[in-house]
């Protein structure tokens, strides 16, 4: 028996969460054979502007109506930890006993992500699972950051190693598409005011 809990770590905005994110974490749970998934749910994404956010506590509990799902679990942990930046949080969380942490991101957060404080450290700190999004995987998979960690890259058949393996180790996942999108929904109108069946 493990004796150290699998958890996969989704960040990001959750402006709003949706069934893409529900669609991702179902995935990990399932082909990299963890134990949960934590949405961590940013107070603040340094990369964009507070008037593109709906308020912090709206967002939260929006995820967790969203989430539906017995080891999906919502936490304001960066509101907690006071922390803006990936890299701070991922230090504080790696304190905690008992876990093994993976790092869960879509292709186009692999593309975006020199523009992330220190990512590269980000790489050496956890495993990192990507899973494929359309129409970003091309370009995520042929930039610097795949490039430049390519000796890391494990198989996708070997996925449900990740979370036991030191890192730097990363493994891109195919998945079926999922056409959920915060920014579609935002432009629907659908979000903040229908986020709740208003």
């Amino acid at each position: 028996m493990r004796s150290r809990r699998r958890i996969g770590l989704l960040g990001g905005s959750f402006n709003p969460a949706h069934e893409g994110h529900l669609h991702i974490s179902l995935q990990a749970l399932k082909r990299l054979r963890l134990d949960e998934v934590w949405w961590l749910v940013s107070p603040q994404n340094p990369l964009k502007s507070p008037a593109e956010l709906a308020p912090f506590a709206m967002r939260l509990d929006n995820a967790r109506r969203m989430a539906r799902h017995p080891r999906i679990r919502v936490r304001d942990l960066e509101a907690r930890f006071r922390t803006r930046y990936t890299i701070d949080t991922l230090r504080r969380l790696l304190r905690l006993p008992g876990h093994r942490f993976v790092w869960l991101i879509g292709a186009d957060n692999l593309a975006q992500l020199p523009r992330w404080r220190q990512w590269q450290r980000i790489f050496r700190l956890v495993p990192i699972a990507v899973f494929e999004r359309s129409p970003y995987s091309y370009a995520a998979l042929a930039g610097p950051v795949a490039n430049g960690f390519a000796g890391a890259r494990l198989a996708e058949e070997r996925a449900f190693e990740l979370a036991d393996l030191p890192p730097p180790r990363w493994v891109f996942l195919r998945l079926r598409p999922h056409s959920a999108s915060a920014t579609a929904i935002r432009r629907a109108g659908k979000w903040p005011q229908g986020a709740f069946g208003e």
